[in-house]
């Protein structure tokens, strides 16, 4: 394989660039051509591309984002538009794809594969919601900036005698909330994964303030929202002053973290030494610290166990 492209999709996550100077300096490596191409798939729909050198990709393992912008496709759904990418590939020359995102990148990467053009899957996204990985390219970045931010809020927090309602990224996921919130000292944490029933936090709130505790962190997953509604809940049944704040995209922004950095770029190397063997249709991921990959439908297929006992912590120590 001489000829490869790769190309970032989905949502942004720091880490992402470490992985793109991987690929394109592993093949450079390797004596192969690399093509950067812009904004995920639509790039590949469009030609919107440019050839890669080794300066394309200094002094950027450091930002977050992504070199090579991000969006996500709806054309790429249909298999008009799968035909279409797969022949600007033969046009462009590009034997070969590293694609970095998450499942639904993974399902495109799955559609190119099945048409011939071999494509890697690296798993990059804030929410840790891919199951075939422990760990995805991002999430310790975010869940670093969740703990600053929260560190930042508690103070006032506590300066006013007040609850925090805190609404973290995890649209269908909860391990950024539930790490976090063992991390921050919340009182309570809800999530996709658990039920919860507000009169009961209510309760533990209300005989925590008799012991003594002046302030409250609930960190709320956006899968559940209703964060304002909580904090309102909250105050009328207790009288503590509470307020809720939405983190939001600040999330996905900022320096990766060195976690990230490494996983990344050992990720972005895997990638690469699978396509010189022209093995496709796999995404790569770690497990239990070492590197593996799988069939992009078998990984798909996959589910991700919640971290019970982490969930259990939380209650046991946040009296």
């Amino acid at each position: 394989m001489k000829r490869i492209g790769v190309l970032t999709s989905g949502g942004d996550a720091p880490g992402m660039n470490a992985a793109i100077r991987a690929v394109t300096r592993t093949a450079l490596y390797k004596g192969m051509e690399v093509v950067g191409i812009r904004r995920g798939y639509n790039g590949l729909l469009n030609l919107d591309v440019f050839d890669m050198n080794a300066r394309s990709v200094s002094s950027i393992i450091q930002r977050g984002g992504t070199l090579l912008f991000t969006a996500r496709c709806l054309e790429f759904k249909e298999e008009a538009g799968v035909l279409k990418a797969v022949e600007n590939c033969h046009k462009l020359g590009i034997e070969g794809l590293v694609v970095i995102g998450g499942d639904g990148s993974y399902r495109g990467a799955g559609d190119l594969s099945r048409h011939g053009i071999p494509c890697i899957g690296l798993p990059g996204t804030i929410d840790n919601d891919i199951s075939s990985t422990d760990f995805t390219i991002g999430y310790d970045t975010a869940m670093n900036t969740v703990v600053e931010l929260v560190d930042k809020l508690r103070d006032t927090s506590h300066s006013h005698d007040r609850c925090s309602v805190v609404e973290v990224m995890g649209r269908g996921a909860g391990y950024i909330a539930v790490n976090t919130a063992v991390a921050c000292g919340a009182v309570e944490v809800l999530c996709p994964e658990k039920p919860y029933d507000l009169n009961e936090i209510i309760t533990k709130m209300q005989e925590g303030r008799k012991l003594g505790k002046q302030n409250f962190i609930i960190v709320v997953a956006e899968g559940i929202g209703h964060s304002a509604e909580i904090a309102k809940k909250i105050e009328q049944e207790t009288g503590i002053e509470s307020r809720a704040t939405i983190l939001g995209h600040v999330q996905r922004g900022g320096s990766p973290t060195v976690r990230d950095r490494v996983l990344a770029s050992q990720m972005g190397n895997y990638a690469v030494n699978l396509l010189e063997q022209g093995i496709g249709n796999r995404v790569v991921g770690v497990r239990g610290n070492k590197l593996v990959d799988y069939d992009i439908q078998e990984a798909l297929q996959m589910k991700k166990p919640f971290d019970d006992d982490l969930y259990d912590l939380t209650k046991i120590i946040s009296i």
